[in-house]
């Protein structure tokens, strides 16, 4: 018989007693963090379930009735003593009161488990407005009673007794109704109580969307401070601790349009319209005149901005663009803007009279409407000036010509011109001109980019000759070519008078040059090799280059006094050597006449 190992009664086991201990759920209990609770604060809500039990199994909808329920998380923990496995999974939820009494939490199931009910006592803020509280929110608004689609200021501000960790404030929320935020957050202290706060200041527009009461339900402040521990000598070590404030509710009523309004509803405290003409207030028939209307409206969306009428007479062509509309935020309030622009083309000459301009709103102050009127006024449009007279005399064939195929030039009692054909004729001729003047622009453009051309090969040219004309004279007077045993005395004279007047930059190939001479032109940029006393000559160099190219050459006396005294030391080695090399080159001579004695 095959003996089991220990492993595989361990695996029996938990297969078989593990799986019937998560099989149901033993126990489900609901606890609450604090009883009584005042109106703006949350009840954290903690329901533990001793069993095997799915994250989801949690069901919050009973609670909404008498609570606004927040964010709900859920961990679980295993654990097994003595081969005996215990798993608990445990919902915490925050629950904010929705108005003041008595509330039970009713009986929760999780799988087939119920809790017991919990009755919770909701205290308003008011009976401890004399004790000072560490964080709390207030509302506020300007109407409690408004009409449809009127813009109410809603204020909200947060009170910190101490600095937070960090927080964020929800917007308040009010069916059919759009709620948008004004400005940015204001920031100050104040004493309440005798209690220095540091206050958060919110303010947003409500524009209610439908007409009866609503609940504007106040914003929810969410935040984690640091918590006291005692026991701990390390500040750092602290942990931090959730506080949740709730705002004040606040039931508005909205009231219809009135049955007596027959216009579109635009319900405000400033409604205003204005014009441009941006050509002035001269009219010319056939010439366009472009007119902006713009249409004001204070504590309104854009959307609700009527369309702008417009009205003139039939002697005009009209060609609207498409409107524009615009919403800002003034001054704790919404500004609506629409634009109109119409391209006007008078089309005879003569006296005219362009309409009204009304828009009808109501006013929510006086209760009455009103109206943004733009007056009418009279414009006069002169005739268009087709400058027969100013063209040149030609012959008669000609003349007769011009007169029958172009109508605009003819003077006499023939048929009428249209504004409209003289507008069409006055293009073709702007048209015309505007050929010939792209023509004479673009040759224009041409004969700028041949002159630019040349003008930067005159630079180059000019920067070879220049070259050119250096080069020989450097090569005449220093290159080894020319350089003979005759010539080292202007090599040395011209390296002197480098070293002597300071010129570092000339004084390497100055060196170079004279060296080479010594050397028969043999090399350059070497020293040579037969003459020892050459090496003090490397050692200036190295130091003159090394403070040539220091950082802090430039602003440091004291370096610019060492490369003064190093080109003296320097001056005075190339006399020695050269006095050296002098000696040697006298006794070589010397040394090969005796080698040939005469016969």
């Amino acid at each position: 018989m095959r003996v089991l190992s220990l492993s595989t009664y361990l695996i029996l086991f938990f297969a078989v007693f593990g799986n019937s201990s998560y099989a149901d759920v033993n126990a489900v209990e609901a606890t609450i963090d604090r009883n009584p609770v005042m109106l703006d604060e949350a009840i954290r809500l903690t329901i533990t379930a001793d069993g095997s039990v799915e994250r989801d199994a949690f069901d919050s909808s009973p609670l909404l009735k008498d609570f606004v329920v927040g964010r709900t998380s859920v961990s679980s923990q295993t654990s097994i003593v003595n081969f005996d496995t215990k798993r608990t999974t445990v919902w915490t939820t925050t629950l904010f009161p929705r108005k003041e009494g008595v509330f039970t939490i009713p009986a929760l199931t999780i799988e087939g488990k119920r809790t017991k009910p919990i009755e919770v006592q909701v205290i308003p803020v008011q009976e401890q407005s004399g004790v000072a509280r560490d964080y709390f929110v207030t509302t506020d608004i300007d109407l409690t009673e408004a009409y449809l689609n009127q813009q109410l200021l809603y204020t909200v501000k947060l009170y910190l007794s101490s600095n937070i960790e960090r927080g964020s404030l929800q917007a308040p929320e009010m069916q059919n109704a759009e709620i948008t935020q004004l400005g940015e957050d204001k920031q100050y202290t104040d004493i309440v109580n005798g209690r220095r706060y540091q206050i958060i200041e919110r303010q947003f527009a409500v524009v209610p969307q439908a007409s009866g009461e609503f609940i504007l339900r106040g914003p929810i402040f969410t935040g984690e401070v640091m918590a006291a521990n005692t026991n701990q000598r390390f500040g750092f070590f602290n942990r931090t601790q959730q506080i949740n404030r709730v705002g004040p509710d606040i039931t508005v009523n909205i009231k219809p349009i009135p049955s007596d309004i027959d216009y579109p509803w635009l319900p405000s405290e400033m409604v205003r319209v204005d014009e441009e003409w941006p050509q002035g207030d001269v009219f010319v028939a056939g010439e366009p005149v472009t007119r902006i209307v713009t249409l004001t409206a204070l504590g309104v969306v854009e959307e609700q901005l009527p369309d702008i009428p417009e009205f003139y007479p039939p002697n005009f062509k009209l060609y609207p663009e498409q409107s524009n509309t615009t919403t800002v935020e003034r001054d704790q309030n919404l500004i609506s803007q629409r634009q109109t622009s119409l391209a006007i083309i008078p089309t005879e000459a003569g006296s005219f009279v362009l309409p009204e301009i009304t828009i009808p709103w109501f006013n929510t102050l006086t209760e009455q409407t009103e109206y943004a009127t733009i007056p009418a006024r009279t414009i006069t449009v002169a005739a268009a000036n087709t400058n027969s007279t100013a063209l040149p005399q030609v012959p008669d064939t000609s003349s007769n010509k011009n007169a029958t195929d172009n109508p605009t030039l003819q003077t006499d009692t023939s048929a009428p011109v249209t504004g409209e054909e003289k507008l069409n004729n006055q293009t073709a001729h702007i048209e015309e001109s505007g050929q010939n003047n792209s023509v004479y622009f673009y040759l224009m453009l041409v004969i700028a980019v041949l002159w630019a051309l040349t003008l930067i090969a005159w630079m180059i040219t000019y920067k070879k000759l220049k070259l050119a004309s250096v080069a020989p004279i450097s090569a005449a007077s220093y290159s080894t070519n020319t350089f003979q045993h005759g010539d080292e005395k202007s090599a040395y004279n011209h390296l002197i008078s480098v070293a002597k007047q300071g010129k570092v930059r000339e004084l390497d190939n100055a060196l170079q040059q004279w060296l080479a001479t010594l050397n028969d032109g043999k090399s350059q940029r070497a020293m040579p090799g037969d003459i020892a006393e050459s090496a003090p000559l490397k050692s200036h160099m190295e130091r003159i280059h090394k403070l040539r190219f220091s950082s802090s050459a430039k602003n440091n006396n004291n370096e610019h006094k060492e490369l003064s005294e190093n080109l003296k030391s320097l001056v005075q080695d190339i006399k020695d050597t050269r006095t050296a090399w002098l000696k040697r080159t006298k006794k070589a001579t010397n040394t090969l006449s005796n080698l040939y004695p005469a016969s």
